[in-house]
């Protein structure tokens, strides 16, 4: 029976060779990342921003498109709708209005005029609140110690399972592709919000898989060639690997292309971040995290071999 590969399943392609192109690379789309983010930020939503929530039940089958050209045209600056629960049912985020309470509450009854010309009678009003500064800086907070807190345990968890050198060069290519994600949104514009945070703590797991499996196969290599030069042995562990995490690369890709061109607008954001985290993980599993270990004295041997047995 005929298995599809998008690469044969013995390569010697020699990546290791390349691993100072690509620290070079790297840093400078770091460097680049921090720049942007410094000097332009994120164009945040109404999560990070502050705003009004209004929920609505229509008396029909929900027509966003429809109540979004509608809401567009109010000058009330950026207007996310979202389909929730219920076909009847609509999330609308309203940008926080410049001024007091009076002006946000203005602006609510310039959405309800707008929906009421749409939709006609029938329309609920279910929720209206107003999210001011002070829960958007909590939200930030939280957002911000949650990808942390990721990365920290990432680290704890390559410690035990391997040594402490994987768990720093996993760590690199952590840090590396939450930057990368970062400097691309400052960069593009799009809106930041909680979803975002959602696909960076999403991209923080796929590229530790990823890292973890080239990982396992250096670990298996080190005790089956006590000799190699560690450079060989490490291009011979990603050579092992690449089929593997080519297939899994690109099959998810496929499915993220889908939702990103015919998912709509409400989940774009979230696809785009995780179509880049996707390439820039296989990207530094391969070209960061392995080629690290040179640089970290990874143990050899009889040692590195007592090491594999005390953690299972």
């Amino acid at each position: 029976m005929y298995k599809l590969r998008l690469v044969p399943s013995k390569t010697s392609i020699p990546f290791l060779r390349f691993r100072l192109m690509a620290f070079a690379f790297s840093g400078f789309l770091a460097l680049a990342s921090v720049i942007l983010f410094g000097t332009l930020n994120l164009n945040y939503g109404i999560d990070f921003r502050g705003g009004i929530l209004i929920e609505v039940r229509t008396p029909e089958v929900a027509e966003i498109g429809s109540m979004r050209d509608a809401l567009s045209g109010l000058g009330l600056g950026e207007v996310a709708l979202q389909e929730f629960g219920d076909v009847r049912d609509v999330l609308i985020r309203v940008e926080r209005q410049a001024g007091d309470a009076t002006a946000q509450q203005r602006a609510v009854e310039e959405v309800k005029k707008a929906l009421a010309r749409e939709i006609g009678e029938g329309i609920s009003y279910r929720r209206v609140e107003f999210v001011g500064p002070k829960v958007s800086a909590e939200l930030i907070e939280a957002g911000t110690l949650a990808v942390v807190l990721a990365v920290v345990f990432m680290l704890v968890y390559i410690w035990f399972r391997f040594e402490w050198q994987f768990s720093i060069g996993a760590v690199v290519a952590l840090v590396h592709d939450v930057v990368l994600t970062i400097g691309v949104f400052s960069l593009t514009r799009l809106e930041f919000n909680l979803s975002i945070i959602a696909a960076l703590l999403t991209i923080v797991g796929y590229s530790m898989n990823d890292t973890v499996v080239i990982y396992d196969r250096v670990r298996e290599n080190l005790r089956r060639y006590r000799t190699m030069a560690l450079e060989e042995l490490l291009d011979v562990s990603v050579n092992d690997t690449l089929s593997r995490t080519t297939m899994t690369s690109v099959t998810t890709l496929l499915a993220l292309l889908t939702l990103f061109f015919f998912g709509g607008e409400v989940i774009r954001g979230f696809t785009f971040a995780m179509i880049w985290g996707v390439v820039v993980g296989t990207y530094s599993s391969i070209f960061v995290a392995a080629p690290v270990l040179i640089y970290l004295g990874v143990r050899r041997g009889s040692e590195a071999e007592d090491k594999t047995e005390e953690t299972g």
